[in-house]
Parts: C-alpha cells; sequence; structure tokens
C-alpha cells in the first residue's frame, strides 16, 4: 500500500476527475495536490487546498468545488477508511481526520514510493586532503555525506561510498616540502598532528622565503610522475594519515567502501582517456595567447565571463596548466566520467583494510562504479568546480548524467570568538566568527574535540553504567553538526556543542531510553516479577536518571503493571483506542504518522537536518505525552494502549536514530 499521503492525494486526484466527467468539463491532465498537516489539529491531521486552484477549469466557486470533493471521498470509501470524517473550511480548503484505529492497523502496510529506492547511488563525502589531522570542518562534510548514504539506503537505493584522496594537490605537497625543509621538535600523539604543525610550518616559510614555493612545483611534478624517493614519501604520508582519518571517522559510525587515490586516475589511463573525449567538444580548447597561453581550458560562454567571475573562478576552468600539470577539475572530469561507466575502464581494487577496498595499480576486478545518480558532499566554496564537471559531461553529450550529478553543498564551520581565544586567536577585532586555517594551524582537531566532550560527560554523569562517556560525546558532536541548515555557517562554540539538553543528540538518545524502560518495566511486571517502591524492576532493570518527571512518578498504578503490560494484545499488537484522545496522544499520533514522507523527503531533497527536526519535535512531543498520560497508571484499556503508543514511538525514534547515525540505548 502506498505511503499516507500518496494514498490521500491519489484519491483527491480520482475523485477531481470524476467530478470533471460529471461536469462535462474537458479532463485535467495534471492534477497538482498539495498537502499539509495544519499545526492546530482542529483543522484536521491533513489539509489541501485543491477546490482553490480548480475554481477557473471547473467554473465553480471553490467552496462548491469542495463540497463536491468531500462527497466523492466518503462515496469512494473515505480513503480506504483512513479518513474519519472530512470537513469544508473557507475559502474552500478542505480537511480531512484520520481515523488513527484504521492508521494503527495499516501503517505496516505503508510504503514508499516505487520510485523512491532502487537506483545505485555513489555517494562521494569526506575527500580530506591526506597532509594532516582533520578538524571539525572536514567532520561535518562525513557527517552529512553519512546520514544521506543512511537515509538513500533506507528509502531502498543500492548506495557506494567513495572517499576520495588528493594525493597528488598542493597541500600533500606542502607537508612533504614541510617534512623535508622544516624541523620540528615537540610531542605529538599522531603522525597526522605532527602533520598538522609540519603544514602551518612550511606556510610560515612560503611567507618568509617566497623562493621556497618553487618547492612545491618541484614535489607536485615529482608526486605526478610517481616514481623516485619524493613520490614514495609523498605515498607513504598520504597512506599514514588515511588510516588515521579512517580510524577517527569509524568513531563516528562512519564507514567507507572504496577509497579512491586521484593518483590512479592519472596512472591508470583515466585522464588520457578522458583528454582522447574532450577535444570532439567545441568548449575544450588551448589557448595560444594571453596569460593562460599554453593551458586547456573549459571555455566559457561570453555572457558567464563577467567581471565578478573571471578571478574567481578563471584557474577552476583551467584543466591543464602551461607547465603540463593537471588541475584538480580535470581529474575529477575523467573520475566522473568512471563514476556514471563512461569510459571503457576500470580499476584494479586491493583491500586497504577489512571491507574497505582501495584502487591500484593492482589487484582484482570489483563491480564498484557505473551509477544511477552521484551525489557529491562538497562545501559551497567548491560549486563552480561542481558546475564545471557537470558542463563537460553534457557537452560530451551526457545529458542525463549531468542531471543525474548532485552538489550537497554545505556552510563551511568556523569558531566563535570565545572558541577563538581559546585557542590563542588574537579576537581584538570583534567578529563574530574566526575562519579555521590549516596554513596557519588554526582549528580544532577531531580528536581534540572528541576528547574534551568525553572528559566532559564522565565528569558531570552520575550514572556510568549505560553507554560510555565516548559514545555519548561522538553522538553528540554528530547531532550538533547534522541538526542546522545544510547552507547554514556554523560558528562554533565549545559551550553551545556540549549542551545535554534541548535539540541535542543526547536529548533524543534520553527521550528513547526513557521510552524503553517504561516498556521494560511493563514486561518485567508482566513476568511477575513485581517492581520495588522506587520503580526499580528486581528482575534486573537499571536504575536510569529521568530527572523531577521520573519514571517512578508514573511506574506503578494501583491497578498494578502486571496486570496490563504484556496483555492480549502485546506490546507490539494494536489495542482499541479511547473513543476520545488526550491531546498529547493525538500530537504523539500526528508526528508518528508523518515519519514515511519526512524519510521520503529527505531522501528527495538530499536534507539529512530534515531527520533531525522530525526526531527532535517527536521527543518533545513524547515528552509532553510522558508528564501529561501516566503510561502504567489507570484502567486496562488505557495502559495497554499507552504502551502500544510508546513502542509505535520507540520503534520510530530508533529508525530516525539509524539514519542520523545515533545509538538506542536502553539506558544511558
Amino acid at each position: 500500500m502506498p505511503m499516507l499521503s500518496e494514498l490521500i492525494q491519489e484519491s483527491l486526484k480520482q475523485s477531481v476527475h470524476k467530478i470533471a466527467l460529471t461536469l462535462g468539463v474537458p479532463v485535467i491532465a495534471e492534477v497538482h495536490v498539495a498537502l499539509e498537516q495544519p499545526a492546530s489539529a482542529d483543522h484536521g491531521d491533513y489539509s489541501s487546498n485543491i477546490a482553490m486552484q480548480l475554481a477557473r477549469p471547473l467554473r465553480k466557486a471553490p467552496l462548491a468545488i469542495a463540497g463536491l470533493i468531500v462527497a466523492e471521498l466518503e462515496a469512494s470509501g473515505s480513503v480506504h477508511g483512513l479518513v474519519l470524517r472530512t470537513e469544508v473550511a473557507g475559502p474552500g480548503f478542505i480537511n480531512m481526520y484520520l481515523d488513527w484505529q484504521a492508521w494503527a492497523r495499516s501503517k505496516g502496510s505503508f510504503t514508499l514510493p516505487q520510485h523512491a529506492g532502487g537506483s545505485k547511488v555513489i555517494v562521494e563525502h569526506t575527500s580530506v586532503n591526506p597532509n594532516k589531522s582533520m578538524h571539525i570542518g572536514h567532520l561535518r562534510n562525513s557527517c552529512i555525506g553519512d546520514a544521506l548514504v543512511r537515509v538513500l539506503r533506507a528509502t531502498g537505493h543500492t548506495v557506494e561510498v567513495h572517499n576520495y584522496v588528493d594525493d597528488l594537490g598542493n597541500q600533500l605537497a606542502d607537508t612533504v616540502a614541510g617534512l623535508l625543509s622544516v624541523p620540528l621538535a615537540g610531542e605529538h600523539m599522531r603522525f597526522g598532528d605532527y602533520c598538522w604543525d609540519i603544514y602551518a610550518e612550511i606556510n610560515k616559510t612560503y611567507a618568509q622565503q617566497p623562493k621556497m614555493v618553487q618547492k612545491r612545483t618541484e614535489i607536485l611534478h615529482a608526486l605526478e610522475e610517481g616514481h623516485g624517493n619524493t613520490a614514495w614519501i609523498g605515498n607513504l604520508v598520504a597512506g599514514q594519515i588515511l588510516k588515521e582519518h579512517v580510524e577517527e571517522m569509524r568513531g563516528f559510525g562512519i564507514d567507507y567502501d572504496l577509497l579512491v587515490w586521484e593518483s590512479s586516475i592519472l596512472k591508470e589511463g583515466f585522464w588520457a582517456s578522458a583528454f582522447e573525449l574532450l577535444p570532439q567538444t567545441e568548449i575544450f580548447v588551448q589557448e595560444t595567447e594571453g596569460k593562460l597561453a599554453g593551458c586547456w581550458i573549459l571555455k566559457q560562454p561570453a555572457e558567464d565571463a563577467t567581471p565578478d567571475t573571471l578571478e574567481e573562478h578563471q584557474k577552476d576552468k583551467v584543466l591543464v596548466r602551461s607547465n603540463g600539470i593537471l588541475t584538480y577539475t580535470a581529474k575529477d572530469i575523467a573520475y566522473h566520467l568512471w563514476k556514471f561507466g563512461l569510459l571503457e575502464k576500470d580499476f584494479s581494487y586491493s583491500e586497504f583494510q577489512s571491507g574497505l577496498w582501495t584502487t591500484g595499480l593492482s589487484g582484482q576486478a570489483l563491480p564498484f562504479g557505473r551509477a544511477d545518480q552521484v551525489v557529491n558532499v562538497i562545501d559551497y566554496r567548491q560549486e563552480y568546480p561542481q558546475q564545471m564537471v557537470k558542463q563537460a559531461l553534457k557537452a560530451l553529450g551526457f545529458s542525463a548524467q549531468a542531471d543525474a550529478l548532485h552538489h550537497v553543498s554545505y556552510g563551511v564551520v568556523s569558531l566563535s570568538p570565545a572558541s577563538a581565544a581559546g585557542l590563542g586567536i588574537d579576537t581584538s577585532s570583534g567578529k563574530s566568527s574566526y575562519a579555521m586555517s590549516g596554513r596557519q594551524g588554526i582549528g580544532i582537531k577531531v580528536t581534540e574535540l572528541v576528547r574534551l566532550m568525553e572528559d566532559m560527560i564522565e565528569s558531570t554523569r552520575s550514572d556510568k553504567n549505560g553507554l560510555s562517556s565516548r559514545l555519548i560525546a561522538t553522538a553528540a558532536i554528530r547531532y550538533y553538526l547534522l541538526r542546522f541548515n545544510l547552507g547554514t555557517e556554523i560558528v562554533f562554540d565549545f559551550k553551545q556543542a556540549m549542551e545535554i539538553s534541548g535539540n541535542t543528540g543526547v536529548y533524543l538518545m534520553y527521550a528513547y531510553a526513557r521510552a524503553q524502560r517504561v516498556l521494560s518495566k511493563a514486561a518485567a511486571a508482566g513476568g511477575g516479577s513485581g517492581v520495588s517502591e522506587s520503580g526499580v524492576s528486581e528482575s534486573g532493570v537499571g536504575e536510569f536518571n529521568v530527572g523531577e518527571s521520573g519514571v517512578g512518578e508514573y511506574g506503578v498504578g494501583e491497578s498494578g503493571v502486571g496486570e496490563y503490560g504484556v496483555g492480549e494484545y502485546g506490546v507490539g499488537g494494536v489495542p482499541l483506542f479511547p473513543a476520545q484522545l488526550e491531546a498529547a496522544e493525538l500530537a504523539l499520533l500526528r508526528q508518528l504518522s508523518m515519519w514515511q514522507d519526512t524519510l521520503y523527503t529527505a531522501s528527495r531533497e538530499l536534507t539529512p537536518n530534515t531527520i533531525c527536526n522530525y526526531a527532535y519535535s517527536l521527543a518533545s512531543l513524547f515528552s509532553n505525552f510522558y508528564s501529561a498520560c501516566p503510561i502504567l497508571k489507570g484502567g486496562e484499556a488505557n495502559i495497554t494502549f499507552r504502551l502500544w503508543l510508546t513502542r509505535s514511538f520507540t520503534d520510530t525514534l530508533g529508525e530516525a536514530l539509524d539514519v542520523l547515525g545515533l545509538p538506542k540505548p536502553e539506558r544511558m
């Protein structure tokens, strides 16, 4: 059965079609039915303005059309019996009130649209230069990318996760130059942390000795040639730092299927194959004069060459510099031709770590690539190079693939004045935020942030028998980086990131654990073990700090938990609903019913923060329900229904936590 909103939309469309036939009006080919869930339940569970859209083609007043649609809906079975009643409100809204008992019995049958999944999607994320340790700006990319992977898999897509390793870029060349030229001592726990400082030091040297910049160009050439001492040093540096990156991300529950080395694109001839194709287009030309003489570029239409873009983006149009060095965009075009299966070439694959594969000169053939869609998670500053890849695909005649290439752009992470000052940055300018800079060594390493959060949580929690402080810390950081709109610049503040109340990952996990505790108590009492005065099951359900409105307050009714905890319906069954739902019960049901629509929207729009907004609202509504409606107290019918509602909440929030990559704790 289609998901609920789709059922309602289809019923409305069919009603409009029948009305048009009855009135002798030509059939309306496409009827767009917009649905919304009114903020107030008094205005219905779903509402549509379709009658107002049809006033002109049906030549009737919206109120009259709405009345006809309502009559037709009722005559056709009120959306498979899911709609209890339908009302017309001025100036022509159709407000539908669900039969929640019928919805509960059907909700296991609702499915996402057939076109929602089924395709193969390559998601590329993280893709951090392997020249130093990762900072929190990189982590935002990884968290967004991994959440999108989970969203797409949850909606039926086959997803292949890539981490692109730029082992031929300026950043790695600078780190190698620093290792060869800059003496550095000090305590460092990891090689990446040492290179963090080396990278900052070599950039100071460039500023003091401009001629040293030539060293970067020499090393770049050596890295691209791929043999000799310098190339091997670069390979060893990138390999070790990449291992540290992968390990760090695994601590956040983030994994990859394939590491694609930029050097492999050159060594295995992918760029050479792309170069054979590009000259067949009119936009790939070699300049013969001016400052770009000798460069191969993607020629832009004259109207696009505005003063604003000439300086900022000119370098991104260049694919091959006059000295023969390829730009990132050139290699990216070849990489995307391969992603879509448009080059008659493939990599060889070997295992980097268990379950993680890497491209190379030797190995085996595996079915990577050949995607139907490609999603690249890259910050907004890379919008122009991403446009150039699309432009190249279209110029080569691959318009469908260009349209299937999606750039998920996001705002960068900067530092709040307080956080910047804590890192020793001069904040006398009074700016509202301070950018991180690897070249200056300014930023918060991921490992430092996790350690700070873990120490804070460990020092303040009273019950240390639940999730580990490190797991709570990584979940809190992950959610903090996901909950903002993608285009928002995150001004990172230590104090704000460490909060455990409000719209935070800790709050969501706490709500889940609280609900699980209620269900555990009911099950334990139903098994005959009883419940002590403090609300703790003698069968071993441990203590869980729940604040002033703790479980104990509502935990035991005079009638006894055991009598109702796991009765005839069972926790997972559908009990008889009360004739009149409490406001908190109805609000929670309405939010539960929106889960599939929310998941589908997030997969279609590629917006993981949509899941965050939903999950926070769901947890808040459960908290209100928990406070207003004693779950294990009262009559048998009420207790059974509220236990079912609690189980529905844990099932749905659990799915949302899975998609967000957060744990589902039995206790905190």
